[in-house]
Order: structure tokens, then sequence, then C-alpha cells
């Protein structure tokens, strides 16, 4: 079996907000692409300053996704609200600070494990599989086990942005314990965070994970070949293991 891939599509909807007066380019209109292109899930992440993805993108996408729908949001009364009533397939929880790019590292679910339990136990009363989303640390996969997540998604970043092969194999090594360590406790494992076409080939090589979560890199890529064929490019990659 293959691991899935998910195509995060937030930076379709951050190339329209550019201009926040045209409609253009529509996730929603990315989504069914990917999708008809081979994607296994669709990804978004619903930020609490609407800096992309709107509301109303959530809405079609719950409406129109023929897959799988996966929402990133921060661990807030209001997010756990939308979640709650659209009932996505699934729910990535992750960190979220306003001033940052892009998601800067994983849940500290040490430091925030009641309440993350409360929400895992929300979550899955609804019916939607819940994931955290957590820097490859030990402490923080059996932490996210007690807190009743199902899934862990293990930020993939410093990996992909290591400037030597020495950092690039520590962190390897620390997403392959991670891991591992979340098997053993009966996780689902995932990765996500900077993974292109090329740092994506050594990841293959960790037969455990079940999915990637990949957007930067496919959209960027859709500038040049189209989207239909830089989903397409990123599922053969996957399927022949690099």
């Amino acid at each position: 079996m293959y691991p899935r891939l998910g195509v995060n599509i937030d930076h379709v909807a951050t190339l329209r907000q550019a201009r926040k007066t045209v409609p253009y380019p529509d996730p929603v209109q990315a989504a069914f692409i990917a999708e008809q292109a081979g994607a296994d899930q669709i990804t978004v992440h619903l930020r609490e300053d609407r800096r992309h993805i709107q509301d109303r993108d959530l809405k079609l996408l719950r409406e129109t996704i023929q897959t799988r729908l996966n929402l990133e949001m921060a661990n807030t009364q209001d997010m756990v609200k939308i979640a709650l009533y659209l009932k996505p397939f699934g729910a990535t929880l992750v960190p979220e600070k306003r001033e940052e790019i892009t998601t800067e590292g994983g849940l500290d679910v040490m430091r925030h494990q009641e309440s993350l339990a409360r929400t895992a136990n929300l979550m899955k009363e609804a019916g939607i599989r819940v994931s955290f989303f957590i820097d490859p640390d030990l402490d923080q996969v059996r932490a996210s086990h007690k807190a009743g997540a199902e899934a862990v998604e293990v930020h993939t970043g410093k990996y992909c942005e290591a400037k030597s092969l020495d950092e690039e194999d520590s962190e390897f090594q620390a997403i392959l314990g991670s891991v591992r360590a979340g098997k053993k406790l009966g996780l689902k494992t995932y990765a996500g965070h900077g993974i292109n076409y090329h740092n994506l080939k050594r990841l293959l090589q960790i037969e455990d994970l079940e999915e990637y979560n990949i957007g930067h890199s496919i959209i960027a890529r859709a500038v040049f070949v189209g989207l239909e064929a830089a989903v397409r490019e990123m599922i053969v990659l996957i399927r022949s293991k690099g």
C-alpha cells in the first residue's frame, strides 16, 4: 500500500488574497484539479486571521471534495466550533502565531495536554479523525498518545531546511525515531512541512509513514507545469518510493 498524498492548497488562496478584490485563483477549483490528478486528500489551514483560506472556501470544499478533507486548525474555541459544524474527515491541530509566515514548529502537547485531550475527545465523538502536528520528539509522541490523538503528523521542517549532511542525518533520525515510537503506541503517522520533490526521496525510506501533506512545493511547481502535472509528478515519486 502506497502512502497517501494530501495536497495543501493554502497557497492558491494566498495568491488570490494578494489582490483581495479578485475571486481567482479559486482554491475550490484547485482542489478539484488535485483530486482529478490523483490526490488522496485535500488539506487546508483555516487561520484565525483568515490570511488565505476563507470560511467560504472551507464550506464549499466540504460540499464538493470527493476524497478526504483535512482541516488544519488552532486549538481554539472558535476553530473547534467550525470543525464540529462542518465535520471534515480529519482535523490536524497545529500551533498558530499571527506573526509567522508559515507554521514554525509543532504543538507543545506536553504543556497543553489537558486542553488538547478535551478537543481530541470532542473530535472523536463527532467522527472526525484527530491528528496532532508535532516536532520529531519522543516525549511529544508519548504525550500525543496520552492526550487521545489518533495520529501524529511529524514536522519535517528542520530536516527539509538542513544546511549540511550531518544536520540532515540528525533530523532524519529524529523523524524515524518518532515515527517508530508512534507506531508502537498504535498511532497513525504522517509527515508534513517543507517537503519537496527532492527531499521527499529520503523520507520515503520510512516505511511506517502513511501520509504526506505537501503544499508549497506543489503549488510552486504548478506555476511552470500546471497543477495537474505537478500533483501527478509528486504521486509518481511517492509510488516509485523516490
